[in-house]
Order: structure tokens, then sequence, then C-alpha cells
């Protein structure tokens, strides 16, 4: 049923063990950590109580297909429909492509949005048309997590803001910086290429000291700048005890257990890891799931499925961009690495697993789930020389969950073939709105460059998604 029936490179910086280590034990030069954190803290919250604590941000980087997903067309032509049938799910009416059994079980827990649309058909733009919000933005925009750092950091001692698994050459790494909120706002960024979760030789060492830097040698400087500050209290008042406070914080993220352990899947038990999938996205899914768990309050997962056993095209991480291209190997429908009988079941699996456990311990209640990727694929597929389908912003899908979405529901529609929006399009704006007023930040919040000259989202939230 639908709403409406219901109703009626890598050259920018990124956060490295190293930099978060000379942050937060020297603090004596530069931007340290602790006056990041002291920023954070300082930087005017929205009123209201939020819908949602924390935001999972699942990106389908490459732009998946919503006519072979959540969108079948199957009485379209041959050449649109492909080969997969929709199935029955959960929720009464609502049909999605027979490689996601899983998912379809959990459909009256999530929304699917059809009418997604904007007008950039490339990777670069589209992604970052896609994770700011913004049908238009300037090239230093900053992404949903960001803002999400900038104005509802953690309470905890995490990152605000973490990143999990790298994008590709295709788009600019803008991923990696908090735009121009400056590094405070920049992501912990975690997994790159084969050196990710799902491998068995993988180890968290972002907050490992440098080989330079012993632990003993750290907690001496941490006792130097207490002394340090310990002398300037005198004059400096109430500020340098708060400021303290944020050193030791800073310390203890460098230093302490709880960040460590928040990252580290060994903590889980093997069939945990065996039910979320031995894969970069079911590994990295359940890495998010535990860090929102610990009380990050974004974590963007880039939805890389991994490898097949045969065919493997080496670091690409795009792995929803399905040309049927001749470097690619394989065709959409094929169980390549660029095909959806490979890519499906994975997600299909790893996503099932993440909401399962979101909603069985009751995080689902306070979590925002976020399924997109930077645009859909041509209603008709081509043959380049395999069968493929190309980049589409025109009008493609979303699934969203949690934060108390209601489930069970399509919002808006697209036409016969899955081309362009037949009913209730939604705009990179509004769906920005609707992520940013969900976790507590009003849209209208003022910032920028000059700190006052920009919304936060120039979008209206849709409101109706919730229940």
């Amino acid at each position: 049923m639908t709403i409406a029936q219901e109703r009626n490179h890598r050259s920018a910086p990124a956060i490295t063990r190293r930099r978060l280590v000379e942050a937060g034990s020297l603090g004596l030069v530069g931007l340290s950590l602790p006056r990041l954190l002291c920023t954070e803290a300082m930087a005017g919250r929205a009123s209201g109580e939020p819908r949602a604590k924390a935001c999972l941000f699942i990106d389908q980087y490459g732009g998946a297909s919503q006519v072979d997903t959540w969108d079948l067309k199957p009485e379209a032509p041959s050449e649109i429909r492909g080969p997969y049938q929709p199935i029955a799910t959960s929720a009464p009416g609502v049909r999605v492509c027979e490689l996601l059994p899983r998912l379809s079980a959990f459909a009256d827990r999530f929304c699917l949005i059809r009418s997604m649309t904007h007008t950039d058909p490339n990777h670069d733009g589209g992604t970052h048309v896609a994770l700011t919000g913004r049908s238009r933005p300037a090239d230093d925009s900053p992404y949903f997590g960001s803002i999400v750092a900038r104005f509802r950091p953690s309470e905890a001692n995490l990152p605000s803001y973490v990143w999990l698994q790298n994008l590709d050459v295709d788009v600019k790494p803008r991923f990696r910086t908090g735009g121009f909120l400056g590094t405070p706002c920049a992501p912990l960024c975690v997994g790159e290429y084969d050196d990710n979760p799902s491998e068995s030789t993988f180890r968290m060492s972002a907050f490992d000291a440098p080989g330079d830097v012993a632990t003993l040698r750290l907690a001496a400087r941490q006792r130097l700048l207490t002394g340090l500050d310990s002398s300037e209290a005198v004059t400096a008042g109430t500020v340098i005890d708060g400021y303290r406070r944020f050193q030791e914080r800073a310390f203890d993220l460098v230093a302490g257990p709880t960040a460590r352990r928040a990252f580290d899947l060994n903590a889980e038990s093997a069939a945990t890891r065996d039910r979320y999938g031995r894969t970069p996205l079911g590994q990295n899914l359940l890495m998010a799931r535990r860090l929102i768990e610990a009380g990050t309050r974004l974590v963007t997962v880039n939805a890389w499925p991994g490898y097949p056993k045969e065919g493997k095209y080496p670091h690409f991480t795009e792995g929803w961009d399905m040309h049927g291209a001749a470097v690619q190997k394989c065709g959409i429908f094929s169980t390549g690495q660029f095909g959806l009988g490979f890519a499906l079941p994975v997600f299909d699996q790893a996503l099932s697993a993440l909401l399962d456990d979101l909603d069985q311990s009751g995080l689902l209640d306070s979590t925002l789930v976020v399924v997109v990727g930077e645009f859909g694929r041509t209603p008709k597929i081509v043959n380049s020389p395999y069968p493929g389908r190309d980049h589409w912003p025109q009008c493609y899908s979303a699934l969203v969950a949690g934060a108390g979405i209601r489930g069970g529901a399509v919002y808006g529609a697209s036409d016969n073939i899955g081309a362009y929006v037949k009913d209730r399009p939604v705009s990179p704006e509004d769906f920005g709105a609707t992520i940013v007023d969900a976790l507590g930040i009003a849209p209208e919040t003022r910032f920028g460059r000059d700190g006052f000259s920009e919304q936060v989202s120039a979008g209206q939230p849709l409101r109706e998604l919730f229940g």
C-alpha cells in the first residue's frame, strides 16, 4: 500500500591514526583533538526531541537499478523488465525482486521511496548531490555526516561520524573531508579496498600510537599538558576547566578501550558474523551496528558487496555500476562482480541481518536507516557487449527504516517503465531535510563558511514517512 492510499586520489585530509594521536596527546600547535571536541560541544543544537539518535546511511555507490530491485515492472517489454520476477512481502501489496527474499520478510519495517529524482548523471556529481542533499552543491558543501558532527556530536567517547569502506576513483575524495566545516567534522575513515573488516588479516589501527610514541610516552605527554593547564588555571578560570575535560576525553579516545571495543568485530560470535556474511558489506554493516550501539551519531557505509569467488576485478569498490561494459566482463544479470546475481544476495543477507539486530535490540526505534545510491539505471537494457543499464538520475528508489518510519509503505511512484516520476517527486533537498530533521537538526538552521549565510537544508522534511 502507498502512503497516499493509507492517507487516502586521496589527497584530501582524513582522520588518520597519527592525526588522532597528535591531536589528542600533543595539542600544542594547530587544531587539536580537544579543541575539536570542545568546538563540537559548543556548536548549537536544534531544539526539540529528535526522532533519531543516530543514522546509518548505506550508500549503494555506483547506482543500483530501481527496476531490478524495489520497483519492478513485470508488465513492461522484455528490454525493460529484465529476467527477475517480483515476490510478495510481509507488507500487503508491496513487491520486491525475487533475489531479496530475506528483506521481503522485513518489508513491514521499512518504507520504499520510488520517486527520488535529480539531474546529474555522473558518479562524482551524483554522489555529491546525494550525500549533501543539494541539487547544485558547492564543491566544498559538507556531507550529512559532517553536518551531524557539527550540530549533534556524539555524547560518547567516540567519533561522531565514521565512514566505512572507501569510494573509488570515479569520485573526488570529498567523503574524507568535512567540506567547509573543516577537519573537526571530517569522518574517521575505515577500510581501504582489500584492507577491510571482511579480511582475516584486518586490524583496526586508527587508535594505535605511532611507532615512535609508546603508551608510557603518551601518558607522560598527558601529564605534562595537565600540569601546564594547572599553571594557567589561575588566570583562565573555568575556561581551562572546560578545556581540560575535552583534553581528557581526547586522551581517552586515543588511549582508552571504548573506541577500540566498538570497532572490534572479534567481540562478536562467529555465528553472528556469518549471519551478516563474510563480505565487505556484511562485516561493515556489523561494525556500523556496533558503532551505533556505542554512541556514534552517523555511520556511512559504502554498500560494496566485494568480490565473487570467480571473475575478480581487483581494487574497485563501485559495486553497483552495472553497465555490462567490456571492462566489467559480465552482465547486470550475471553472478559476476558487476552482476545483480552476485550483489543482491550479498545485500539481502547483510541488510536483513542488520535490520533484525536493530529491531531485536530496540535500536531500530532510535536509528534512522537509509539505503540509496547516487542515481538509478536506465529502464532500457543496453548491450555493451554484455547486458547492462546506464546511469539514470531522473527516477530511482530509496529505502528508509527505523526512527518512527512507517513500515510496509511506499512513497511516490514511477511511470510504467520506471523512467520518470509519476507521483510525489522527492528532490535531494527534501530527502536531506528529512534526514537532518529526524536527527533533531532544524533544516532552517543557519551555518556556512561565514557561520550564517546558508541553511542546513532548503528542503521540506517528508514527515508523512513517519507514523
